[in-house]
């Protein structure tokens, strides 16, 4: 596990994720041209009541099965 310290909202929060999930956030993130941190805050937005680090691991697992 990594953990991270990201601004989302305006407010600091610590996500740990596997080095894996890390390094697919960033290449995601490159491949649509923002920041990681845009990239968090687009999922934490989206999330609606599950955990942060469980919406980024979703996220990334939903991105390499094509659904969005």
């Amino acid at each position: 596990m990594v953990k991270h310290s990201v601004v989302i909202a305006g407010h600091r929060t610590s996500v740990s994720l596997e080095d894996a999930f890390w390094r697919a956030l960033k290449e995601i993130a490159t491949q649509e041209s923002v920041s990681l941190a845009a990239l968090i805050a687009r999922v934490d937005a989206e999330r609606g009541e599950a955990n942060l680090s469980s919406a980024l691991r979703v996220f990334v697992l939903e991105r390499a099965l094509g659904r969005i």
